[in-house]
């Protein structure tokens, strides 16, 4: 089975749009969204510099339409034709934090500019949340899980990623912050991460309203393929509770350590990660070895990735 990724906040790397804008049709596309959304995707993709776009409300639409223009491209989909193409592949699809939006998407929870809306008003509220007090995210590689998340409790941070092979991200203020890496637990090792606030945590509680409020109205399907849910790795098989776990995600833990879980048990043996990937399919080397995997980081990578997705089309 083919299971299709989309990264989450931090993957972003300056000029990740610029190849992919060189094929046809592409830029159109962006223009599109740009316009929609009142963000200049184009620029934020090819001239923004790291710092620019380390800001939560550029970075987390630039990750959607970068998964978003790497899947169609790689799947010969675009919405609304009415041959799949080889999106037929695709057995389950899972995003991590934000990308689950782009997951959605590609599911036909939402339509692409549904989701380009959402997350644009996503990223307003959680940049907004971010400023009231100063917080971050780091990575706690290695240790025994259990003593990781006893230690983290005991300095008042949140384990709020937890990503399996060995990796959980810790959330919390500055000084909670400073304090781990002062104070690392047995075993581990800590790297500060190039997020600009303790998402997936109750620093995010204020955002909820906004996200509430971008999702009104929404109509949405139920998924044409496996939704993995990164609340707690299960199958969500309702659109409407799709949507509203993508609500409530914000301020609840990423539990990716489950959804590999779940790739695990419906059988996968191929993965996918879309633009700008490396991240997941990292955490999927160590974890599970057994299944090959995939990072679409440019458009080189398509013909690799597209004869994995045709083997598994004509299985």
């Amino acid at each position: 089975m083919l299971v299709l990724v989309a990264p989450g906040q931090g993957a972003q790397k300056p000029g990740l749009l610029t190849p992919w804008l060189e094929l046809p049709g592409v830029t159109d596309r962006v223009a599109e969204w740009s316009a929609a959304i009142d963000l200049d995707l184009v620029h934020y993709g090819t001239e923004a510099d790291a710092e620019e776009i380390r800001d939560t409300a550029v970075a987390q639409p630039l990750l959607v339409a970068a998964s978003l223009l790497s899947a169609y491209e790689l799947l010969d989909h675009r919405p609304g034709q009415d041959s799949p193409g080889a999106f037929g592949a695709v057995g389950a699809l899972a995003g991590h934090s934000v990308g689950e939006l782009a997951a959605a998407a590609l599911a036909g929870v939402l339509t692409p500019l549904e989701a380009m809306r959402i997350v644009r008003a996503r990223g307003l509220a959680m940049a907004e949340a971010a400023a009231v007090s100063e917080t971050g995210m780091s990575a706690v590689l290695g240790g025994d899980q259990e003593t990781v998340t006893e230690h983290l409790d005991k300095l008042g941070l949140t384990p709020a990623n937890m990503n399996g092979a060995g990796q959980i991200v810790a959330a919390g203020t500055t000084e909670q912050l400073a304090a781990l890496s002062e104070d690392r637990p047995e075993k581990a090792r800590v790297i500060a991460l190039k997020v600009a606030g303790a998402f997936h945590t109750e620093h995010m509680a204020s955002a909820v309203p906004a996200m509430e409020a971008a999702v009104a109205g929404v109509e949405p399907g139920d998924p044409a393929v496996r939704y993995v849910s990164n609340l707690d790795g299960q199958v969500v098989d309702s659109g409407q509770e799709v949507v509203r776990r993508l609500v409530h995600q914000i301020s609840a833990p990423v539990r990716w350590d489950l959804c590999m879980d779940t790739f695990k048990e419906l059988g996968a043996t191929t993965l996918i990660e879309l633009c700008p990937g490396g991240t997941l399919t990292g955490l999927a080397k160590r974890a599970q070895p057994q299944v090959r995997n995939l990072a679409l980081k440019s458009p080189d990578d398509l013909d690799p990735a597209r004869a994995l997705v045709a083997e598994h089309l004509s299985a």
